[in-house]
């Protein structure tokens, strides 16, 4: 049970993997599995403990979405470069766009024209 280890050290909690440490109230209690985070009324974001003492439930959160978001840029990034990459090779296989046959088209005519002068 937990509670026993309530007024104790957070290590002492934390040595089962099932408990849930309050800083604020110095008091060790079961996880609530049922919910992702602890509710506010049961401990406050920035004294929950779990796993391990040095690391809030606050921290953790802010550091995840720091991470998370990061990965979703660097995500995103790789896809416009490939998607970059690919267009540029499309348009090399497709051969000369629409302004290198309008440039060859003008060389011509100034070409014939200059052959008839």
């Amino acid at each position: 049970d937990c509670r026993q280890y309530t007024n104790r050290t957070c290590e002492e909690c934390l040595k089962n993997v099932t408990c849930l440490w309050c800083a604020s109230s110095r008091t060790c209690m079961e996880y609530p599995v049922r919910r992702i985070l602890p509710p506010a009324d049961l401990c406050e974001l920035r004294s929950a403990r779990w796993g391990v003492c040095w690391v809030n439930f606050e921290a953790l959160i802010i550091a995840m979405s720091v991470v998370g978001g990061t990965l979703l840029i660097m995500l995103g990034v790789c896809c416009c470069c490939c998607c970059c990459k690919k267009k540029s090779k499309r348009q090399v296989l497709s051969g000369p766009d629409k302004d290198d046959e309008r440039a060859a088209r003008e060389r011509e005519k100034r070409r014939v024209r200059q052959e008839e002068r």
